[in-house]
């Protein structure tokens, strides 16, 4: 894969969506020379959930990923977190329940906490025009004034890259269109995206956008007066304890303490510099920096089951109608299997409940996080993600929610004291 949830994998995100539709469902870089005869664990699994200790095993062996975490919570408690590692190579570090890995795509509900906690504060209207908050020229489209705060979040603001190209991965042909030397930045995607027309009229249908995400990002630095990620680190994070998270970086040695390395059999040419050099796809393939709020985060996987409590604990972060409005349904209805997006999630309704979802991929990363009836959230972290002849990622929802359906008895004792 060279896109963060890239054109070819929405199709798949289908089945991701039937994957969290009840429980129980229906069961279901390069490769380093040798692999460890077994996998190196750290945290905690009670005996009574030893079953999702096997499934990780198996999942891991199965497609050589070598770093990789688990956490699982019940009712609001932390019952599962474990770390693990399965390579042979010494230079593979140690994976611990807070060891660090890039989010991908789970970043987009972060933003949309931020956005939402702006709205509640009275700080942004989410009906308000992006063009109109921004300060973007609406010359090559005037469709763009209708672009809002809402359409962002639940991509519908009209722009298809499937049409016209992901902004957030052309970096070398923005470069060359604007005569600007790389690495190039956002506002240099924003100045080649403005130049361009939008793909549908905003509000008339679903496209996964990167792009809208990033002026997500820039709203919250209008609204708030901070820096995007100091804004999310204090509204945010830090009432709920959450202190690791932090945006990740593009190169192998700007990583953060703790942070996993990222393998891929890719390779790309780098966007770093301008000189054409070829590089591991995780490093240097795509700018971390640009990714920001929609893929740009890192994060342990006890830290997002932890985070996603927010949508359970009103007052805690947001309030009932903030929370109401992350999963309420988009202008153009649900898709066909019954599903929508939401804000930075996937929603759909099962009885009593409403299940939240969401997956992310970039070269070197495949992430899963899923909010579903019960009380029963997790997230599963993965340091390689699904690329030629391995085999399928998208399988783990179903695993997990199989197991799941066997289980008997849950564990009472909260781990969230041991990592916070």
């Amino acid at each position: 894969m060279s896109q963060i949830d890239p054109p070819q994998s929405l199709s798949r995100r289908r089945l991701l969506a039937t994957g969290a539709a009840t429980l129980p469902a229906i069961a279901l870089g390069s490769p380093r020379p040798a692999f460890a005869a077994t996998v190196q664990t750290s945290g905690v699994v009670p005996a009574a959930l030893a079953q999702y200790d096997t499934v990780l095993k198996t999942y891991i062996t199965d497609r050589k990923i070598s770093c990789a975490q688990l956490a699982i919570t019940k009712n609001g408690k932390l019952v599962l977190a474990r770390g693990y590692r399965y390579s042979d190579d010494p230079s593979v570090p140690a994976v611990s329940p807070t060891s660090l890995f890039r989010i991908a795509s789970l970043s987009k509900h972060i933003t949309a906490m931020a956005i939402m906690r702006l709205a509640q504060d009275g700080k942004l209207s989410l009906g308000t025009s992006v063009a109109t908050l921004l300060g973007l020229s609406t010359t090559a489209d005037p469709r763009l004034k209708n672009v809002t705060v809402w359409r962002l979040l639940q991509h519908t603001g009209g722009w298809d890259r499937d049409l016209s190209g992901d902004y957030l991965y052309r970096d070398h042909v923005i470069s060359t269109s604007l005569g600007v030397s790389l690495p190039i930045t956002r506002d240099h995607i924003i100045r080649y995206a403005g130049g361009r027309p939008l793909d549908f009229a905003p509000g008339s249908k679903f496209a996964y956008s990167n792009y809208g995400y990033l002026l997500l990002g820039l709203i919250v630095e209008k609204a708030s007066g901070m820096s995007y990620e100091s804004y999310v680190k204090q509204r945010i994070l830090t009432p709920v304890g959450i202190t690791r998270l932090r945006l990740g970086r593009t190169l192998k040695a700007q990583a953060a303490t703790g942070e996993v390395i990222y393998e891929s059999a890719g390779t790309s040419k780098t966007v770093t510099d301008a000189s054409g050099a070829i590089v591991p796809s995780p490093y240097g393939g795509f700018s971390m920096e640009n990714r920001g709020p929609g893929g740009g985060w890192l994060a342990s996987a006890v830290d997002l089951v932890r985070l996603a409590r927010v949508l359970d604990a009103p007052g805690t972060v947001l309030n009932s109608t903030s929370i109401g409005r992350m999963t309420a349904k988009p202008e153009i209805g649900v898709s066909p299997d019954g599903s929508w997006y939401g804000a930075g999630l996937y929603v759909r309704q099962v009885t009593g409940h409403l299940n939240t979802w969401h997956s992310g991929g970039l070269p070197g990363t495949y992430t899963y996080l899923a909010r579903l009836q019960n009380g029963f959230t997790y997230a599963a972290l993965f340091n390689r993600t699904e690329e030629t002849g391995t085999p399928d990622f998208d399988v783990l929802s179903s695993l997990i929610n199989n197991t799941t359906g066997k289980i008997t008895s849950w564990p009472t004792t909260d781990l969230f004291p041991r990592y916070f």
